[in-house]
């Protein structure tokens, strides 16, 4: 082996790779499965709608500025999110996707000696990130597909520094009750921050989507993760954001790097989050789809 690897430190050689998909164009030619614009890829969670009209006229318009740096405080976007949301600008912060946001998370609170606890099915990253910084993951089995709070709970331990609760979960869609997902973080300790990754939120419908950000409101320690790759179909782009109390928003400033999120990608998640219709339409979509799949089963 040569310096490149003898050099690194040891644990990196150890580390798994994530393996992507390989492009749907890739996997039509070696299968000869003729026009991959026949195939239906399954495996990413992808919009099919894709992209709101509107974001896709702002990202024309921003093409010709391509040579100007983006605004590294992304200001217009968070201002946005934050009025949408009815949060202080200073407790929104920008990620280059939400998996950005969740290593970050792992370089402000995981290291040797600590722990993060999580559910065994659950998004891979979370385990990933654990093993990036020399961490513990404890992972709880899950009940019926679904986060098993109380036995989340009775894992942690005091070198537990964040547990994750995907909500709705990836890869097994099940939701857990709001009311008890309101208890489970009003009983964890003072020590342990709560990763609440809501990747898929919007997806339910408006009276089924926990309010969390009261947590934040409350100065819990809390961070609230969302994303505009599935339900606004930019997953291309790679924007996402937390929503955490200005404290938590500044750590995560301290670790992040200049102008993490593209010019074309600050336009496009803007005009996306102007367009109601076109979110309604994807909830609309992705529920038809449900019922189809689940009187399919029956």
């Amino acid at each position: 082996m040569s310096a490149v690897t003898t050099s690194a430190k040891g644990w990196i050689n150890a580390l798994s790779l994530y393996q992507p998909g390989r492009p749907v164009e890739e996997v039509a030619r070696e299968l000869g499965l003729g026009d991959p614009e026949t195939i239906v890829k399954l495996a990413s969670n992808e919009n099919s709608l894709g992209p709101s009209p509107r974001a896709v006229e702002a990202m024309k318009k921003a093409a010709s500025q391509m040579h100007i740096y983006p605004d590294g405080d992304s200001f217009y976007l968070r201002s946005a999110i934050a009025k949408k949301l009815g949060v202080s600008r200073n407790e929104v912060f920008m990620g280059h996707g939400s998996n950005e946001i969740i290593a970050l998370l792992g370089h402000v609170y995981l290291e040797s000696g600590t722990s993060a606890v999580m559910s065994e099915q659950a998004f891979v990253v979370y385990k990933l990130v654990c093993a990036l910084y020399q961490a513990e993951a404890i992972e709880v089995p899950t009940r019926d597909f679904t986060h098993d709070l109380d036995a989340m709970r009775a894992a942690i331990r005091p070198d537990t520094r964040l547990v994750f609760v995907a909500n709705p979960n990836n890869p097994t869609g099940t939701v857990v009750s709001n009311d008890a997902l309101y208890g489970f973080l009003d009983s964890l300790p003072d020590y342990v921050v709560a990763v609440l990754d809501e990747a898929y939120v919007e997806l339910l419908s408006p009276e089924r989507q926990p309010d969390t950000l009261r947590f934040v409101r409350e100065r819990k320690n809390v961070f609230v993760l969302r994303t505009f790759s599935k339900s606004y179909g930019l997953a291309g782009l790679r924007v996402g954001y937390a929503v955490a109390s200005p404290e938590g928003v500044a750590l995560l400033n301290r670790v992040r790097q200049p102008f993490n999120i593209n010019a074309m990608a600050q336009a496009a998640a803007l005009a996306a989050l102007e367009d109601d219709g076109h979110l309604a339409q994807t909830r609309a979509m992705v529920e038809e789809g449900l019922n189809q799949l689940s009187q399919g089963a029956r």
